[in-house]
């Protein structure tokens, strides 16, 4: 119960900040509807003991299953196990992913049903699993992360000269919306398991990252494929909120409840009978041990479920609102702002990020601390967010304006930052987009893309997630040049 409570009082903390500043902008710059709020309270209080339940249910149940299917695939020492592990892993753990079923959702209803929900989900878990099999093999052969890297976002900007710019913003906001709750921390824990095996332990900590930024690549090229052979060109979407609001407040919470239950047990059945079947052949774990994963599958469930109804029917319709609301104001200087604000404290709240800066400060043994990583994660969530509201209010900005000469710099800093962090800096873009930015900031953004004259929902309103996967891999690499300033040492590069 120990462990349980302080991820309980962590979490607090960690959702207290939007809270306190959603209802300051309420009774400040703008006044939302009084059921709104009462139910974007109510989804705070659900996040919160959500939250709190996943990740001890991560810890105790998910970590330990990813740890030990690493370790086994790495022990079979035969490429085409390593391969097809990868592949049939890596789709079964993207198909199952609630972030991209709620972004795939979205992309749905804007595009009225021209792009299927079901097209999306099953095209990028395509591009997750080929990709998950590819970062397998590199962990196996110790191929430089930062050269891999370099191919495949060359790739992705080969590929991007015949996208149309509409399947561009949704192709990066599926890259990081895949990285979500369930896939981060299983990807993370199954590099941890291949790579902890390697007899030099330099190399075992740097390839314990990485293999999430690979992954999450396949999104990318797959989405961006589809657009180029389905031969679909201009999208023309809109928001269907018509800004009349419900006043049910229990409604929507019972509403979600029933059928996110539902995609939660879906998402989490591969993984159950994956364990269940390797348990029998292969992990061979003691009763005790058994029964601990199984109650931490139990917990995540629970969480993860509790978390996304608080998410969906808390916070996705005031996020619209807010967004909508803000951007109607005379001063526009107040959505940047706000909006660099919301994305410093929505990364707080993200379950994968949690997973990730706690592994990251047992993998480098404290050497690398956890809130050291978290502020600079904030940061450049923040200004993700920010940027993303400039290019909705200036008609001249477009995505690739920022996306190229972004990801160019990212590139170009993997030759000069450890290698290390080369690999926390690209799993964390991944990380960051997570539940909350997938639900409540985009909702924000396509509510301030629907106020503002002249921007388009489709072409606008996505993209934010994109951003929000390409800042953090200039800023944490930024972070790994000052700790190779200051340690002369040379032990990380």
């Amino acid at each position: 119960m120990g462990v349980l409570w302080s991820k309980f009082s962590e979490v607090i903390l960690s959702v207290l900040p939007i809270t306190v500043i959603v209802l300051i902008l309420n009774f400040t710059l703008t006044s939302l509807d009084i059921s709104l709020i009462i139910r974007f309270l109510i989804g705070a209080v659900f996040i919160i003991i959500g939250l709190s339940i996943f990740l001890f249910g991560v810890d105790i149940g998910i970590t330990p299953i990813g740890t030990l299917m690493g370790k086994t695939v790495a022990k079979s020492n035969k490429l085409w196990i390593v391969i097809g592990a990868g592949i049939f892993l890596g789709f079964f753990i993207s198909i199952a992913e609630p972030d991209l079923h709620i972004l795939a959702g979205q992309v749905e209803t804007v595009t009225s049903g021209v792009i299927s929900k079901f097209i999306i989900v099953v095209v990028v878990s395509i591009g997750i699993a080929v990709l998950l099999a590819t970062g397998l093999v590199r962990i196996v052969y110790s191929f430089p992360l930062y050269k891999l890297l370099t191919i495949l976002y060359g790739l992705v900007f080969i590929i991007a000269l015949f996208a149309s710019r509409e399947f561009l913003a949704i192709s990066f906001d599926a890259s990081g919306a895949t990285t979500g709750a369930l896939t981060v921390p299983f990807i993370l824990a199954l590099s941890l398991g291949i790579s902890v095996l390697k007899k030099d332990s330099k190399a075992s900590e740097k390839d314990s990252f990485g293999l999430v930024a690979i992954a999450s690549i396949g999104a990318i090229i797959t989405v961006m494929l589809m657009s180029i052979f389905s031969g679909a060109e201009e999208l023309k979407g809109s928001s269907e909120q018509d800004h009349t609001i419900s006043n049910s407040i229990i409604g929507p919470f019972l509403t979600e409840f029933g059928h996110i239950a539902q995609e939660v047990l879906i998402a989490l059945l591969p993984i159950i009978v994956i364990f269940l079947v390797f348990q029998k052949i292969s992990f061979k774990l003691s009763r005790k041990s058994f029964r601990k994963v199984i109650k931490g599958l139990v917990f995540t469930f629970i969480g993860l479920v509790l978390f996304l109804v608080g998410v969906n029917a808390g916070f996705m319709d005031l996020g619209m609102e807010l967004g909508y609301s803000i951007a109607l104001l005379d001063n526009k200087v107040y959505i940047v702002v706000i909006g660099l604000i919301l994305g410093i404290v929505t990364i707080l709240a993200e379950p994968a990020v949690y997973v990730l800066t706690n592994q990251i400060e047992d993998v480098t043994s404290g050497y690398v601390n956890r809130k050291v990583v978290l502020i600079t994660l904030a940061i450049g969530v923040g200004i993700a967010i920010a940027l993303s509201m400039l290019r909705i209010l200036i008609p001249e900005l477009q995505l690739w304006h920022y996306l190229l000469p972004g990801y160019l710099l990212a590139i170009i800093l993997t030759y000069l930052t450890p290698k290390l962090f080369v690999g926390i800096a690209f799993d964390s873009g991944g990380v960051a987009s997570g539940p909350m930015t997938a639900t409540f900031i985009l909702a924000f953004t396509q509510g301030v893309a629907d106020a503002v004259e002249g921007a388009d929902v489709i072409v606008d309103g996505f993209g934010m997630i994109a951003m929000v996967a390409l800042t953090p891999l200039i800023t944490l690499q930024i972070l790994g040049l000052i700790f190779k300033a200051k340690s002369r040492k040379g032990g990380l590069s």
